[in-house]
């Protein structure tokens, strides 16, 4: 069975109707305990209407249904919740790296032949050092498509005050909320007659200037002497 891996940002409070910010009594906006017997709940009663209507084709025996929801409904699950003050901008560049790129990028590919792939990949046990894996081709495809979102879901949803039809609003009542005031860009990438700011693709250092601009000199060429040769330089 293929659960899906849900990603999801949890503000630390929430806007109240007389335009106050009420934030969260602890470190997360709901208590770990009660979201595990949430998604427990949500997710037994899912596979339950499934059996119910006879899309679980694998349980064949009597009864087996009831014995195993009962033995999941009895069984603590673990949510791993957790505030990211300290380290906002590692976990924006984690998620950006789902909603963002694709599966697997052409870098990574090392070989390609008519039977099998060979990627990169990082080995996180061993001192994150980069080993090659060898996958066959049906393999390498089947992984790949494990990525590939289902008909109908999108794969970032923003919800609440970052809704596309309020967001302007409620995060300017947020901001007066919490008296933040809105940074100005920063000169270096301001629009207007400042002068433009581009990134290394080298080194990645955000100081590259653009001073002027070399234009290559059109040089003169001679007649053809005859028509032969004229037909041959077209």
């Amino acid at each position: 069975m293929r659960f899906p891996c849900l990603h999801c940002l949890v503000p630390g409070g929430a806007l109240g109707d007389d335009g106050t910010w009420r934030g969260a009594r602890q470190h997360y906006l709901f208590p770990v305990r009660a979201l595990s017997r949430h998604f427990r709940g949500h997710m037994v009663s899912a596979l339950r209407q499934a059996a119910t209507a006879g899309e679980l084709h694998r349980v064949t025996r009597p009864g087996d249904v009831d014995d195993q929801l009962n033995t999941l409904m009895g069984t603590e699950w673990v949510v791993y919740s957790k505030d990211c003050l300290e380290h906002t901008e590692t976990v924006v560049r984690y998620l950006a790296r789902y909603t963002r790129r694709i599966a697997i990028s052409n870098a990574r590919i090392l070989a390609v032949d008519d039977r099998q792939v060979t990627l990169r990949y990082k080995d996180y046990r061993d001192r994150d050092r980069h080993k090659p894996l060898v996958l066959d081709g049906e393999e390498f495809v089947r992984r790949f498509l494990l990525h590939v979102l289902p008909k109908g879901l999108m794969r970032v949803r923003h919800y609440g005050f970052l809704a596309n039809r309020c967001r302007r609003r409620r995060l300017a009542q947020i901001r007066q909320a919490l008296a933040v005031v809105e940074t100005a860009p920063d000169a270096d990438t301001a629009v207007g007659d400042a002068e433009p700011t581009y990134i290394c693709r080298h080194c990645g250092h955000p100081r590259l200037r653009v001073i002027g601009t070399l234009t290559p000199r059109r040089l003169k060429r001679s007649r053809p002497s005859n028509h032969r040769e004229q037909r041959y330089r077209a």
